[in-house]
């Protein structure tokens, strides 16, 4: 440039601005807009040609050339966000199925009602097997009575009879227990469903 006047000096130096090449962040921005964001020193930015890939994640403005905020591009989402989003997402496809099995308050006592009896016809049967068991050792205990009024020995194939009905009877009303549990929870259980339907159909 040493033979150029000073003015074609800065006209070539303008030109070599204009041929450089922009970042690539700069690249194919529309021509009038500003892109507001802060910095890593908290500094509010107005820019034309972009936001630096660093800053995006943070969100920024996008203004008109009257300065109107056009676009607002949110924050990206932090880790503790995504995951209640996920929760949330998780939850309403639960409830979605829910819906499918319970549509209504009817639909769930109808259930309730159902499930209930099957329960209530499971103890009834074991009840009336503990009362025959009962019986039998009522007959059992006298045949033993007699054979000790007699002055005989029970014989063992009483006594064996006698322990089996004891077991018989004890695994009965083990039975019958975990069914009123299961009764009791069922209750409870309905009782959410119920709940959750009143608080999910409008």
């Amino acid at each position: 440039m040493a033979d150029l006047t000073p003015l074609g000096r800065w006209l070539a130096l303008g030109l070599c601005l204009i041929l450089a090449p922009l970042p690539a962040w700069a690249e194919e921005q529309p021509e009038g807009l500003l892109y507001r964001y802060v910095d890593s020193r908290g500094v509010t930015v107005m820019d034309r040609q972009g936001v630096p890939p660093e800053y995006v994640g943070q969100g920024y403005q996008v203004l008109n050339a009257q300065g109107r905020v056009v676009k607002v591009v949110p924050p990206a989402p932090t880790a503790e966000e995504i995951r209640e989003a996920q929760q949330a997402e998780a939850q309403a496809n639960a409830d979605a199925q829910f819906l499918q099995q319970y549509r209504s308050v009817a639909d769930v006592d109808r259930a309730r009602t159902r499930r209930l009896a099957e329960l209530d016809a499971l103890i009834g049967v074991a009840q009336g097997n503990l009362q025959g068991l009962s019986a039998q050792q009522v007959s059992l205990q006298g045949q033993a009575a007699d054979q000790e009024r007699a002055g005989r020995p029970v014989p063992q194939s009483l006594i064996d009879q006698m322990h089996d009905l004891r077991e018989q009877q004890q695994a009965l009303n083990e039975q019958i227990q975990r069914y009123q549990d299961v009764r009791r929870q069922t209750e409870i259980e309905f009782a959410g469903y119920r709940a959750r339907v009143q608080r999910l159909v409008p």
